[in-house]
Protein backbone atom coordinates (compact mmCIF):
# COMPACT_ATOMS: atom_id res chain seq x y z
CA UNK A 1 0.00 0.00 0.00
CA UNK A 2 1.30 3.46 -0.89
CA UNK A 3 2.52 5.47 2.13
CA UNK A 4 0.62 8.72 2.82
CA UNK A 5 2.53 11.92 3.59
CA UNK A 6 0.62 14.90 5.04
CA UNK A 7 2.09 18.41 4.70
CA UNK A 8 1.21 20.69 7.64
CA UNK A 9 2.29 24.10 8.88
CA UNK A 10 0.98 27.57 9.67
CA UNK A 11 -0.45 29.72 6.85
CA UNK A 12 1.78 30.98 4.03
CA UNK A 13 4.92 28.92 4.69
CA UNK A 14 4.84 27.27 1.23
CA UNK A 15 2.94 24.00 1.83
CA UNK A 16 1.10 24.09 -1.51
CA UNK A 17 4.30 24.92 -3.41
CA UNK A 18 5.94 21.90 -1.76
CA UNK A 19 2.91 19.76 -2.65
CA UNK A 20 3.22 20.78 -6.30
CA UNK A 21 6.94 19.90 -6.26
CA UNK A 22 6.38 16.49 -4.69
CA UNK A 23 3.55 15.57 -7.08
CA UNK A 24 5.21 17.25 -10.10
CA UNK A 25 1.90 19.01 -10.73
CA UNK A 26 0.24 22.38 -10.43
CA UNK A 27 -2.87 21.06 -8.73
CA UNK A 28 -2.64 23.23 -5.62
CA UNK A 29 -3.30 26.96 -6.04
CA UNK A 30 -0.32 29.01 -4.90
CA UNK A 31 -0.37 32.75 -4.08
CA UNK A 32 1.46 35.00 -1.66
CA UNK A 33 -1.18 35.46 0.99
CA UNK A 34 -2.26 33.44 4.01
CA UNK A 35 -5.15 31.02 4.21
CA UNK A 36 -5.52 30.30 0.49
CA UNK A 37 -5.73 26.51 0.91
CA UNK A 38 -8.87 25.60 2.83
CA UNK A 39 -9.77 22.24 1.33
CA UNK A 40 -7.37 19.36 1.23
CA UNK A 41 -5.56 18.41 -1.96
CA UNK A 42 -4.30 14.91 -2.58
CA UNK A 43 -1.97 13.72 -5.30
CA UNK A 44 0.36 10.90 -6.32
CA UNK A 45 4.10 11.34 -5.97
CA UNK A 46 6.99 9.21 -7.16
CA UNK A 47 10.67 9.18 -6.31
CA UNK A 48 12.60 6.60 -8.33
CA UNK A 49 10.46 3.44 -8.23
CA UNK A 50 8.73 4.43 -4.99
CA UNK A 51 5.18 5.75 -5.12
CA UNK A 52 3.32 7.61 -2.38
CA UNK A 53 0.26 9.80 -1.77
CA UNK A 54 0.72 13.43 -0.68
CA UNK A 55 -1.95 15.44 1.16
CA UNK A 56 -1.79 19.26 1.22
CA UNK A 57 -3.65 20.92 4.10
CA UNK A 58 -4.76 24.43 4.96
CA UNK A 59 -2.92 26.70 7.40
CA UNK A 60 -3.00 24.95 10.78
CA UNK A 61 -3.96 26.88 13.91
CA UNK A 62 -4.51 24.17 16.55
CA UNK A 63 -5.68 26.54 19.30
CA UNK A 64 -8.30 28.42 17.28
CA UNK A 65 -11.88 27.28 17.95
CA UNK A 66 -14.01 29.60 15.81
CA UNK A 67 -15.16 29.92 12.20
CA UNK A 68 -13.44 28.63 9.10
CA UNK A 69 -10.06 28.38 10.85
CA UNK A 70 -11.55 25.82 13.26
CA UNK A 71 -12.85 23.76 10.30
CA UNK A 72 -9.44 23.93 8.58
CA UNK A 73 -7.77 22.74 11.81
CA UNK A 74 -10.24 19.83 12.00
CA UNK A 75 -9.35 18.80 8.43
CA UNK A 76 -5.65 18.97 9.18
CA UNK A 77 -6.04 16.80 12.29
CA UNK A 78 -7.87 14.21 10.19
CA UNK A 79 -5.10 14.33 7.56
CA UNK A 80 -2.46 13.75 10.24
CA UNK A 81 -4.49 10.88 11.71
CA UNK A 82 -4.58 9.08 8.35
CA UNK A 83 -0.99 9.83 7.32
CA UNK A 84 1.96 7.51 7.74
CA UNK A 85 4.39 10.44 7.95
CA UNK A 86 4.05 14.22 8.40
CA UNK A 87 6.18 16.96 6.86
CA UNK A 88 6.02 19.98 9.17
CA UNK A 89 6.87 23.10 7.13
CA UNK A 90 8.33 26.23 8.76
CA UNK A 91 9.56 29.49 7.23
CA UNK A 92 13.30 30.09 7.80
CA UNK A 93 13.01 33.73 6.71
CA UNK A 94 9.99 34.43 8.91
CA UNK A 95 11.62 32.73 11.87
CA UNK A 96 10.07 30.69 14.65
CA UNK A 97 6.60 31.73 15.81
CA UNK A 98 4.28 30.86 18.68
CA UNK A 99 2.05 29.10 16.15
CA UNK A 100 4.94 26.81 15.15
CA UNK A 101 5.31 25.84 18.83
CA UNK A 102 1.56 25.09 19.05
CA UNK A 103 1.75 22.83 15.97
CA UNK A 104 4.87 21.06 17.28
CA UNK A 105 3.13 20.48 20.63
CA UNK A 106 0.18 18.91 18.84
CA UNK A 107 2.36 16.73 16.56
CA UNK A 108 4.23 15.35 19.57
CA UNK A 109 0.93 13.99 20.95
CA UNK A 110 -0.12 12.03 17.82
CA UNK A 111 2.84 9.65 17.71
CA UNK A 112 3.44 9.99 13.96
CA UNK A 113 6.77 10.19 12.20
CA UNK A 114 7.49 13.92 11.65
CA UNK A 115 10.11 15.45 9.34
CA UNK A 116 10.82 19.16 9.79
CA UNK A 117 11.23 21.20 6.58
CA UNK A 118 12.68 24.74 6.80
CA UNK A 119 11.35 26.32 3.61
CA UNK A 120 12.52 29.40 1.68
CA UNK A 121 16.14 28.44 2.45
CA UNK A 122 17.61 29.20 -0.99
CA UNK A 123 21.19 30.35 -0.36
CA UNK A 124 20.81 29.68 3.38
CA UNK A 125 21.73 25.99 3.69
CA UNK A 126 24.48 26.74 6.21
CA UNK A 127 22.62 29.63 7.86
CA UNK A 128 22.75 29.94 11.68
CA UNK A 129 19.03 30.78 11.47
CA UNK A 130 18.38 27.03 11.16
CA UNK A 131 19.53 26.60 14.76
CA UNK A 132 16.45 28.14 16.35
CA UNK A 133 14.17 25.46 14.87
CA UNK A 134 15.78 22.80 17.08
CA UNK A 135 13.67 24.37 19.85
CA UNK A 136 10.62 22.65 18.38
CA UNK A 137 11.95 19.22 19.42
CA UNK A 138 11.25 17.80 15.95
CA UNK A 139 14.82 16.77 15.17
CA UNK A 140 17.11 18.23 12.53
CA UNK A 141 15.47 20.76 10.19
CA UNK A 142 15.85 20.02 6.46
CA UNK A 143 16.64 23.27 4.60
CA UNK A 144 14.61 23.33 1.36
CA UNK A 145 13.35 25.73 -1.27
CA UNK A 146 10.00 24.51 -2.57
CA UNK A 147 9.89 27.39 -5.07
CA UNK A 148 13.29 26.47 -6.56
CA UNK A 149 13.11 22.69 -6.04
CA UNK A 150 16.13 22.53 -3.73
CA UNK A 151 16.37 19.75 -1.12
CA UNK A 152 13.01 18.19 -2.08
CA UNK A 153 14.40 14.74 -2.92
CA UNK A 154 16.32 14.31 0.34
CA UNK A 155 13.30 15.58 2.31
CA UNK A 156 10.99 13.06 0.59
CA UNK A 157 13.48 10.23 1.14
CA UNK A 158 13.66 11.14 4.84
CA UNK A 159 9.84 11.05 5.07
CA UNK A 160 9.66 7.65 3.30
CA UNK A 161 12.57 6.07 5.21
CA UNK A 162 11.50 2.99 7.14
CA UNK A 163 8.35 2.24 5.13
CA UNK A 164 8.32 -1.06 3.20
CA UNK A 165 8.77 -0.77 -0.55
CA UNK A 166 6.35 -2.82 -2.62
CA UNK A 167 7.26 -3.62 -6.20
CA UNK A 168 4.06 -3.59 -8.28
CA UNK A 169 5.78 -5.57 -11.02
CA UNK A 170 6.60 -8.47 -8.73
CA UNK A 171 4.88 -11.73 -9.60
CA UNK A 172 1.48 -12.04 -7.96
CA UNK A 173 0.87 -15.15 -5.87
CA UNK A 174 -2.30 -16.52 -7.43
CA UNK A 175 -2.93 -18.75 -4.35
CA UNK A 176 -3.26 -15.78 -1.99
CA UNK A 177 -6.69 -14.17 -1.47
CA UNK A 178 -7.92 -11.98 -4.33
CA UNK A 179 -8.14 -8.39 -3.05
CA UNK A 180 -11.39 -7.06 -4.47
CA UNK A 181 -12.15 -3.35 -4.00
CA UNK A 182 -15.71 -2.13 -4.55
CA UNK A 183 -15.46 1.48 -5.72
CA UNK A 184 -17.85 4.12 -6.98
CA UNK A 185 -19.62 7.35 -6.15
CA UNK A 186 -21.42 7.71 -2.81
CA UNK A 187 -24.79 5.99 -2.46
CA UNK A 188 -24.54 3.66 -5.48
CA UNK A 189 -24.98 0.61 -3.22
CA UNK A 190 -21.43 -0.55 -2.47
CA UNK A 191 -22.08 -1.58 1.15
CA UNK A 192 -25.47 -3.08 0.22
CA UNK A 193 -23.78 -5.27 -2.43
CA UNK A 194 -21.14 -6.56 0.01
CA UNK A 195 -23.80 -7.24 2.66
CA UNK A 196 -25.77 -9.21 0.02
CA UNK A 197 -22.68 -11.27 -0.79
CA UNK A 198 -21.97 -11.92 2.88
CA UNK A 199 -25.59 -12.63 3.75
CA UNK A 200 -25.42 -10.37 6.80
CA UNK A 201 -25.46 -6.71 7.78
CA UNK A 202 -21.68 -6.66 8.14
CA UNK A 203 -21.31 -3.07 6.84
CA UNK A 204 -23.41 0.00 7.62
CA UNK A 205 -25.73 0.57 4.64
CA UNK A 206 -27.92 3.67 4.85
CA UNK A 207 -29.69 5.83 2.31
CA UNK A 208 -27.40 8.79 2.82
CA UNK A 209 -24.28 9.51 0.74
CA UNK A 210 -21.00 9.16 2.61
CA UNK A 211 -22.04 6.59 5.25
CA UNK A 212 -18.81 4.63 4.71
CA UNK A 213 -15.92 6.69 6.10
CA UNK A 214 -12.99 4.36 5.58
CA UNK A 215 -11.90 1.46 3.41
CA UNK A 216 -13.08 -1.65 5.28
CA UNK A 217 -11.61 -5.10 4.53
CA UNK A 218 -13.77 -8.22 5.02
CA UNK A 219 -12.49 -11.81 4.47
CA UNK A 220 -14.81 -13.89 2.27
CA UNK A 221 -14.72 -17.31 0.62
CA UNK A 222 -16.72 -18.46 -2.40
CA UNK A 223 -16.46 -21.90 -4.05
CA UNK A 224 -13.09 -22.49 -2.36
CA UNK A 225 -11.61 -19.16 -3.57
CA UNK A 226 -10.62 -16.74 -0.82
CA UNK A 227 -11.26 -13.03 -1.24
CA UNK A 228 -10.60 -9.87 0.71
CA UNK A 229 -13.54 -7.56 0.02
CA UNK A 230 -12.66 -3.88 0.38
CA UNK A 231 -15.64 -1.55 0.78
CA UNK A 232 -14.42 1.95 -0.01
CA UNK A 233 -15.84 5.32 0.90
CA UNK A 234 -17.58 6.94 -2.08
CA UNK A 235 -15.62 9.45 -4.13
CA UNK A 236 -17.52 12.58 -5.11
CA UNK A 237 -16.81 15.94 -6.76
CA UNK A 238 -14.48 18.16 -4.75
CA UNK A 239 -17.09 20.90 -4.30
CA UNK A 240 -19.55 18.40 -2.82
CA UNK A 241 -17.26 17.24 -0.02
CA UNK A 242 -18.13 19.13 3.13
CA UNK A 243 -17.29 17.13 6.23
CA UNK A 244 -13.66 16.87 7.27
CA UNK A 245 -13.90 13.13 7.99
CA UNK A 246 -15.22 12.47 4.50
CA UNK A 247 -12.60 14.69 2.84
CA UNK A 248 -9.77 12.43 3.91
CA UNK A 249 -11.58 9.14 3.27
CA UNK A 250 -10.76 9.90 -0.40
CA UNK A 251 -7.12 9.09 0.39
CA UNK A 252 -8.12 5.68 1.74
CA UNK A 253 -10.20 4.98 -1.37
CA UNK A 254 -7.25 5.76 -3.65
CA UNK A 255 -5.04 3.53 -1.51
CA UNK A 256 -7.60 0.71 -1.64
CA UNK A 257 -7.81 0.89 -5.46
CA UNK A 258 -4.02 0.90 -5.80
CA UNK A 259 -3.71 -2.03 -3.36
CA UNK A 260 -6.45 -4.22 -4.94
CA UNK A 261 -6.02 -7.00 -7.50
CA UNK A 262 -9.45 -6.39 -9.02
CA UNK A 263 -11.74 -3.36 -8.72
CA UNK A 264 -15.51 -3.64 -9.12
CA UNK A 265 -16.64 -0.24 -10.41
CA UNK A 266 -20.25 0.21 -9.36
CA UNK A 267 -22.48 2.55 -11.39
CA UNK A 268 -26.00 3.76 -10.55
CA UNK A 269 -28.47 2.98 -13.37
CA UNK A 270 -30.82 5.73 -12.17
CA UNK A 271 -28.15 8.43 -12.52
CA UNK A 272 -26.18 7.33 -15.59
CA UNK A 273 -22.43 7.75 -16.08
CA UNK A 274 -21.28 10.97 -14.41
CA UNK A 275 -18.00 12.90 -14.58
CA UNK A 276 -17.09 11.40 -11.23
CA UNK A 277 -17.60 7.84 -12.51
CA UNK A 278 -15.21 8.67 -15.35
CA UNK A 279 -12.64 10.10 -12.88
CA UNK A 280 -12.76 6.96 -10.73
CA UNK A 281 -12.47 4.76 -13.85
CA UNK A 282 -9.46 6.83 -14.95
CA UNK A 283 -7.75 6.32 -11.60
CA UNK A 284 -8.39 2.55 -11.76
CA UNK A 285 -6.83 2.44 -15.25
CA UNK A 286 -3.87 4.59 -14.16
CA UNK A 287 -3.28 2.22 -11.23
CA UNK A 288 -3.23 -0.74 -13.65
CA UNK A 289 -5.90 -2.68 -11.78
CA UNK A 290 -8.13 -5.32 -13.36
CA UNK A 291 -11.70 -4.00 -13.47
CA UNK A 292 -15.29 -5.21 -13.78
CA UNK A 293 -18.12 -2.69 -14.31
CA UNK A 294 -21.43 -3.45 -12.58
CA UNK A 295 -24.51 -1.30 -13.16
CA UNK A 296 -26.59 -1.40 -9.96
CA UNK A 297 -30.33 -0.61 -9.60
CA UNK A 298 -30.90 -1.99 -13.13
CA UNK A 299 -34.39 -3.04 -12.08
CA UNK A 300 -35.32 0.60 -11.31
CA UNK A 301 -35.03 1.93 -14.92
CA UNK A 302 -37.14 1.40 -18.06
CA UNK A 303 -35.97 0.22 -21.51
CA UNK A 304 -35.36 3.73 -22.84
CA UNK A 305 -33.13 4.65 -19.85
CA UNK A 306 -31.26 1.36 -20.28
CA UNK A 307 -30.44 2.15 -23.90
CA UNK A 308 -29.24 5.63 -22.98
CA UNK A 309 -27.11 4.16 -20.20
CA UNK A 310 -25.46 1.57 -22.46
CA UNK A 311 -24.62 4.30 -25.01
CA UNK A 312 -23.24 6.48 -22.21
CA UNK A 313 -20.97 3.68 -20.95
CA UNK A 314 -19.66 3.04 -24.49
CA UNK A 315 -18.86 6.75 -24.96
CA UNK A 316 -17.70 7.97 -21.55
CA UNK A 317 -15.88 4.80 -20.43
CA UNK A 318 -14.49 3.90 -23.87
CA UNK A 319 -10.99 3.58 -22.36
CA UNK A 320 -12.30 0.60 -20.30
CA UNK A 321 -13.67 -1.26 -23.30
CA UNK A 322 -11.68 -4.34 -22.21
CA UNK A 323 -13.86 -4.58 -19.04
CA UNK A 324 -17.01 -6.68 -18.70
CA UNK A 325 -20.21 -4.68 -18.09
CA UNK A 326 -22.90 -6.46 -16.03
CA UNK A 327 -26.35 -5.36 -14.92
CA UNK A 328 -27.33 -6.14 -11.32
CA UNK A 329 -29.67 -5.32 -8.47
CA UNK A 330 -27.82 -5.68 -5.16
CA UNK A 331 -30.94 -5.29 -3.05
CA UNK A 332 -32.88 -7.94 -5.05
CA UNK A 333 -29.85 -10.24 -5.47
CA UNK A 334 -30.24 -10.24 -9.27
CA UNK A 335 -27.35 -10.84 -11.70
CA UNK A 336 -24.68 -11.49 -9.03
CA UNK A 337 -23.49 -14.88 -10.37
CA UNK A 338 -22.03 -13.51 -13.64
CA UNK A 339 -20.25 -10.79 -11.63
CA UNK A 340 -18.20 -13.42 -9.79
CA UNK A 341 -17.28 -15.13 -13.07
CA UNK A 342 -16.18 -11.77 -14.54
CA UNK A 343 -14.08 -11.03 -11.41
CA UNK A 344 -12.41 -14.47 -11.64
CA UNK A 345 -11.72 -14.00 -15.38
CA UNK A 346 -10.29 -10.50 -14.82
CA UNK A 347 -7.98 -11.75 -12.05
CA UNK A 348 -6.86 -14.73 -14.14
CA UNK A 349 -6.09 -12.40 -17.07
CA UNK A 350 -4.19 -9.93 -14.86
CA UNK A 351 -1.97 -12.73 -13.50
CA UNK A 352 -1.59 -14.78 -16.73
CA UNK A 353 1.92 -15.97 -17.56
CA UNK A 354 2.95 -15.35 -21.17
CA UNK A 355 6.01 -17.20 -22.42
CA UNK A 356 8.74 -15.41 -24.37
CA UNK A 357 8.65 -17.75 -27.41
CA UNK A 358 4.87 -17.33 -27.77
CA UNK A 359 5.05 -13.53 -27.38
CA UNK A 360 7.89 -13.31 -29.89
CA UNK A 361 6.00 -15.47 -32.40
CA UNK A 362 2.91 -13.26 -31.98
CA UNK A 363 5.10 -10.17 -32.54
CA UNK A 364 6.69 -11.55 -35.71
CA UNK A 365 3.29 -12.67 -37.07
CA UNK A 366 1.90 -9.19 -36.41
CA UNK A 367 4.82 -7.55 -38.29
CA UNK A 368 4.29 -9.94 -41.20
CA UNK A 369 0.62 -8.99 -41.28
CA UNK A 370 1.28 -5.25 -40.94
CA UNK A 371 4.74 -3.67 -40.60
CA UNK A 372 5.18 -0.56 -38.42
CA UNK A 373 5.05 2.76 -40.22
CA UNK A 374 8.32 4.32 -41.40
CA UNK A 375 9.29 7.58 -39.66
CA UNK A 376 11.50 9.58 -42.04
CA UNK A 377 14.67 7.57 -42.62
CA UNK A 378 13.84 5.09 -39.89
CA UNK A 379 11.59 2.06 -39.83
CA UNK A 380 11.24 0.55 -36.35
CA UNK A 381 12.64 -2.98 -36.13
CA UNK A 382 10.80 -5.11 -33.56
CA UNK A 383 12.90 -8.19 -32.78
CA UNK A 384 11.49 -10.07 -29.76
CA UNK A 385 9.13 -9.67 -26.79
CA UNK A 386 8.88 -10.98 -23.22
CA UNK A 387 6.65 -10.48 -20.19
CA UNK A 388 7.83 -7.69 -17.88
CA UNK A 389 5.27 -7.94 -15.06
CA UNK A 390 1.81 -8.94 -13.92
CA UNK A 391 -1.27 -7.21 -12.53
CA UNK A 392 -1.26 -5.43 -14.94
CA UNK A 393 0.44 -7.64 -17.56
CA UNK A 394 3.38 -5.83 -19.15
CA UNK A 395 4.86 -6.90 -22.48
CA UNK A 396 8.35 -5.55 -23.23
CA UNK A 397 9.32 -5.34 -26.92
CA UNK A 398 13.01 -5.07 -27.86
CA UNK A 399 14.45 -3.79 -31.12
CA UNK A 400 15.80 -0.68 -32.83
CA UNK A 401 14.28 2.79 -33.41
CA UNK A 402 11.28 1.79 -31.31
CA UNK A 403 10.67 5.38 -30.23
CA UNK A 404 9.09 5.80 -33.68
CA UNK A 405 6.43 3.13 -33.07
CA UNK A 406 3.06 4.90 -33.16
CA UNK A 407 0.30 4.62 -30.53
CA UNK A 408 -1.95 3.10 -33.20
CA UNK A 409 0.56 0.30 -33.89
CA UNK A 410 0.85 -0.40 -30.14
CA UNK A 411 -2.94 -0.77 -30.02
CA UNK A 412 -2.71 -3.17 -33.00
CA UNK A 413 -0.16 -5.31 -31.11
CA UNK A 414 -2.23 -5.13 -27.93
CA UNK A 415 -5.30 -6.42 -29.78
CA UNK A 416 -3.45 -9.46 -31.14
CA UNK A 417 -1.92 -10.30 -27.74
CA UNK A 418 -5.31 -9.93 -26.02
CA UNK A 419 -6.97 -12.17 -28.59
CA UNK A 420 -4.36 -14.93 -28.31
CA UNK A 421 -4.19 -15.03 -24.49
CA UNK A 422 -7.92 -14.25 -24.08
CA UNK A 423 -7.20 -11.32 -21.78
CA UNK A 424 -10.34 -9.71 -20.43
CA UNK A 425 -10.93 -7.15 -17.70
CA UNK A 426 -7.30 -6.08 -17.36
CA UNK A 427 -5.25 -3.28 -18.88
CA UNK A 428 -2.26 -4.45 -20.94
CA UNK A 429 0.85 -2.30 -21.09
CA UNK A 430 3.34 -2.50 -23.95
CA UNK A 431 6.80 -1.05 -23.38
CA UNK A 432 9.28 -0.43 -26.21
CA UNK A 433 13.00 -0.75 -25.45
CA UNK A 434 15.45 0.17 -28.17
CA UNK A 435 18.89 -1.43 -28.28
CA UNK A 436 21.93 0.84 -28.15
CA UNK A 437 23.30 1.98 -31.47
CA UNK A 438 26.98 0.85 -31.47
CA UNK A 439 27.88 3.81 -33.72
CA UNK A 440 26.46 6.48 -31.34
CA UNK A 441 29.67 6.62 -29.28
CA UNK A 442 31.91 7.04 -32.33
CA UNK A 443 32.57 10.56 -33.51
Amino acid sequence: MKPVIAIVGRPNVGKSTLFNRMTKSRDAIVADFAGLTRDRHYGDGRIGDREFIVVDTGGFEPTCDTGIVKEMAKQTRQAVAEADAVIFVVDIRGGLSAQDHDIARYLRTVGKKVVLAANKAEGMVESPLLGEFYELGMGEPHPISAAHGQGIRSLTEAALAGFPFEDDDADVDVASPIRLAVAGRPNVGKSTLINTWLGEERLVAFDMPGTTRDAITVPFERNGQKFELIDTAGLRRRGKVFEAIEKFSVVKTLQAIADANVVLLLLDATQGVTDQDAHIAGYILESGRAVVIAVNKWDAVDDYQRQLLQRSIEQRLAFLKFASVLNISAIKRQGLGPVWKAIADAHASATRKMSTPVLTRLLLDAIEHQAPQRAGMFRPKLRYAHQGGMNPPIVVVHGNSLEHVTAAYKRFLEGRIREHFKLTGTPLRIEMRSGKNPFDAKG
